[in-house]
């Protein structure tokens, strides 16, 4: 039962880096997890390689254990590196022990609630009529939950005007008429990623007649709860919030104090299953349901899968607005989650159900990548 080997794959797939991470035991058994920290994937491998200093020889069943050593070791505990560290380890764990049982995992977090996770969409198209054409599209496709992004993506070779004014202005304009052509029956939210200020959220809620959102997520930074709670009480728009967050800690203040209404927990970020579903029960508490941040890897879907349908307060799980630009996923991964119908099927294989073509993945190589650069008219950086 022993742990003999923690390998940490940092690898181009597609058109991105992944960091796959394997644990082997003495008996045979192996299994995977992903960290989720995108671009800093060489920071993350150092911090596996620290962590597998101690842990070889350790006993592989005592996965909350383990979780604890590993977010303990240190004197400058937790924080997004460590956690994406542990959350590819704590993972891979738990695919270890739902091998090694014959069960998959959802089973062993207390069973599934049920037989398939509901999925939204998103439409990165430009604010205006390519953005409606695809939002209506995609409600002919069968989507009912839609979310639209700003369609101002920018690009890592050279820093991307981003005028927060006119962004929030044709976002407003085209928000309302799509709502007016879809109707009420579908759900419609749009991501931020936190490129606005307070006021300027303020604005942009404004501008739009009330009903038209029904979810905003993550329009502003999220290191300052008390913004966060004066912008609750100056718009009525539900606010999805988490994908940042690295721990239950984090999450806390956003739970306790009633200022989000989706949980965007990242599995993968917030040190994997063993914490996860601690951010789940809490948030049950509130009557907060989850909406997971999922744009990575099969394995980072996969495990998500598998919280999802282990929790009973679940809105809906993203489906990579990307996957589009990864198709050598089915090259390097074996029985990856196919969405149908706009759901993932709750698989029934032993662990995560997902394997890795690990000599393949071997071959690859790192790329250094970078997050596109943001500036305002005026030239000073902003948020990406």
């Amino acid at each position: 039962m022993k742990i003999t080997d923690i390998k940490a794959y940092p690898v181009w797939v597609g058109q991105r880096n992944l960091l796959l991470v394997k644990v082997e035991t003495e008996d045979g058994f192996y299994g995977w997890g992903e960290s989720g920290l995108s671009s800093r994937e060489l920071a993350v491998k150092g911090a596996v390689e620290h962590y597998r200093d101690f842990l070889l020889g350790k006993d592989s069943r005592h996965i909350g254990a383990l979780w604890q050593e590993m977010y303990r070791s240190q004197y400058f505990e937790g924080g997004r590196v460590l956690s994406a560290a542990i959350a590819a380890i704590d993972i891979a764990l738990w695919d270890i022990a739902g091998k090694r049982q014959g069960l998959p995992v959802h089973q062993l977090l207390g069973g599934q609630h049920r037989h398939e996770i509901p999925c939204f969409v998103t439409t990165t198209k430009a604010m205006g009529d390519d953005l409606i054409e695809d939002a209506k599209a995609k409600a002919k496709e069968g989507w009912k939950v839609i979310r639209a992004t700003t369609g101002e993506h920018g690009n890592g070779d050279a820093p991307t005007v981003f005028d927060v004014r006119k962004s929030i202005a044709r976002a407003a304009a085209c928000l309302t008429e799509l709502r007016h052509e879809l109707g009420n029956e579908y759900v419609l939210g749009i991501d931020y990623h936190h490129r606005l200020s307070l006021a300027e959220t303020a604005s942009f809620c404004a501008q739009m007649p009330a009903g038209t959102l029904d979810f905003l997520e993550e329009p502003i930074r999220d290191q300052t709860p008390s913004a966060y709670q004066a912008l609750r009480g100056m718009v009525d728009v539900p606010f999805a919030i988490g994908e940042e967050f690295s721990s239950k800690w984090d999450f806390r203040p956003y739970i306790e104090d009633d200022i989000t209404n989706f949980a965007r927990i990242d599995i993968c970020n917030v040190g994997g299953f063993t914490e996860a579903m601690k951010i789940a029960a809490l948030a049950e508490t509130h009557y907060i349901d989850l909406m997971p941040h999922d744009p990575l890897g099969p394995i980072c879907t996969a495990a998500t899968i598998h919280m999802c349908a282990a929790v009973p307060n679940l809105a809906w799980c993203e489906v990579d607005p990307y996957e589009s630009a990864t198709p050598d996923h089915d090259k390097y991964f074996i029985n990856r989650p196919i969405h149908k119908n706009g759901v993932f099927n709750v698989g029934q294989e032993p662990g995560l159900g997902v394997d890795v073509h690990e000599d393949l993945v071997k071959e690859q190589s790192f790329k250094f990548w970078e997050t596109p650069r943001l500036i305002k008219p005026d030239g000073s950086y902003t948020n990406w």
